[in-house]
């Protein structure tokens, strides 16, 4: 048996055993569904230098013309055609099996939630572009009602109730990320049996650090990214591929 036969065997196993696994994902989950990563060769940063300013709170703040252009973006975004691919139905069924305790997402699409995963289980590091709330006021509603005044011909709207400036629910460059969700992803790492990364590099932080933080607590760490991630040295295995083959050849089937 080859190696990665070896290590593909030994993780199906780990995960069969476990009980409490807590799964960490990033953009290569969702690269399936149509919606290009960032910062890889075809990224969207990669390929369009100003595209990081409609992600940066200083710039969309200051700026109606990247305000503008930012809303232009989510209108066209492929997150509204995206379905989820196999490895986000995948685990939806390890939600099913009574084995996930948290899925922490640095991904702002939904698709683990339209692939069936129970909000309640669902930490969304980075917020979502499903909802819009306002930068001055409590003012929250689903993207859809305000794409549709865009579709109407507005291409900055303001807030209805103050008049505010109003923002997609991520969390952008120089946004603090929501310290209730790095303390619920912190407790998660640190009461897991296993850890599984899918996705993602691991270079980007606060997120990341739930991988030492679970390794350092006794779980079992599985890597499943298309290339190289920074704490590859930490793994118990890592499973480099397709994450739609992959990741579902792992995850126990449905009783």
């Amino acid at each position: 048996m080859t190696d990665a036969a070896q290590t593909h065997k030994l993780s199906k196993q780990w995960l069969n055993d476990a009980e409490r696994v807590v799964v960490l994902t990033g953009a290569g989950i969702s690269t399936d569904s149509g919606i290009p990563d960032f910062r890889g060769p075809q990224g969207v940063w990669t390929k369009d230098p100003d595209a990081e300013k409609l992600s940066d709170i200083r710039h969309y703040l200051a700026d109606p013309a990247i305000r503008k252009k930012a809303w232009q973006a989510r209108l066209d975004s492929p997150v509204w055609q995206a379905r989820p691919g196999a490895g986000h139905h995948a685990l939806a069924r390890l939600e099913q099996l009574g084995k996930l305790h948290t899925l922490i997402t640095q991904n702002i699409d939904g698709l683990h939630q339209l692939a069936g995963n129970s909000p309640d289980v669902v930490v969304e590091i980075h917020g979502t572009v499903r909802k819009v709330r306002c930068m001055s006021c409590t003012y929250l509603v689903d993207m859809s009602i305000v794409l549709e005044r865009l579709r109407c011909g507005e291409d900055d709207p303001s807030c209805p109730d103050c008049s505010g400036i109003l923002k997609s629910a991520t969390i952008s460059f120089g946004q603090n990320l929501v310290p209730e969700d790095l303390v619920r992803s912190e407790s998660a790492a640190k009461q897991c049996d296993l850890l599984l990364a899918v996705g993602s590099t691991l270079s980007v932080y606060p997120a990341a650090s739930v991988v030492p933080i679970a390794k350092q607590s006794g779980a079992r760490i599985i890597i499943i990214n298309g290339g190289p991630t920074d704490l590859d040295g930490i793994a118990d295995a890592v499973l480099r591929g397709q994450i739609s083959e992959l990741l579902p050849s792992i995850v126990p089937s449905a009783h």
